[in-house]
């Protein structure tokens, strides 16, 4: 066998390994906390006829970090300078980490986006008032956006759960991600702080995804 037939045959080895692994690679993005809020909550916080100014554009298509922060306020402490993202939701929803709920005095459940019934309290503080919501604090589930596109790629739909290991210097493996699908989502994993910091895990890192486990 010839050198340029050896030479063919790698290459091609090679580009079918390359395709396989793009087709499980998951691009990963941190989530510190954040909150989001509602029109009515806003005004509040702000003042009347408030609206945000955009700070920077996100990864998922017409969302952006917000230059406007709140402090967040429980029992046994606070933390201030949460960036607000838009655009204007129609509920209140803040994000924290587990170690954030720690300095809080709170024990927010881990939540998908959006489920806020039976939440964790908090209580919010801006430049012109403040606010107390009885339902307004979750750790938000690890998630992963993606098209439906991309959700026939990778043989998942949406709300199923999948597994995602990490190639980082201290890999992990993270179970029970959940699977998010519209037609305007960007192919993209969110993680908190706390897991990125278990694994040594940086926005732009990637994870493979290993196997589907189905529905809840």
């Amino acid at each position: 066998m010839n050198e340029q037939v050896i030479q063919s045959i790698v290459e091609e080895v090679v580009s079918e390994l390359t395709k396989h692994q793009s087709t499980k690679t998951v691009p990963m993005a941190v989530s510190a906390r954040h909150c989001h809020l509602s029109k009515r909550d806003i005004q509040v916080l702000f003042g009347d006829y408030y609206q945000l100014t955009k700070k920077a554009d996100l990864s998922q298509p017409g969302q952006f970090a917000a230059n406007e922060t709140i402090t967040i306020v429980g029992p046994r402490g606070s933390i201030e300078k949460v960036r607000i993202l838009g655009p204007v939701r129609n509920l209140t929803q803040v994000e924290v980490s587990r170690t954030d709920c720690i300095k809080l005095g709170v024990d927010a459940p881990l939540r998908e986006s959006g489920d806020m019934k039976n939440s964790a309290p908090i209580t919010l503080v801006g430049p012109k008032g403040s606010l107390y919501k009885k339902d307004g604090l979750i750790v938000a589930k690890a998630h992963i956006h993606m098209s439906p596109d991309d959700a026939e790629r990778f043989s998942v739909k949406q709300g199923d759960y999948v597994k995602i290991t990490t190639k980082t210097e201290r890999p992990i493996t993270l179970d029970r991600v959940l699977i998010r699908v519209a037609p305007r989502y960007k192919l993209e994993m969110h993680i908190d702080t706390d897991e990125a910091n278990a694994g040594f895990i940086s926005t732009g890192d990637v994870g493979m995804l290993l196997k589907n486990e189905g529905m809840t």
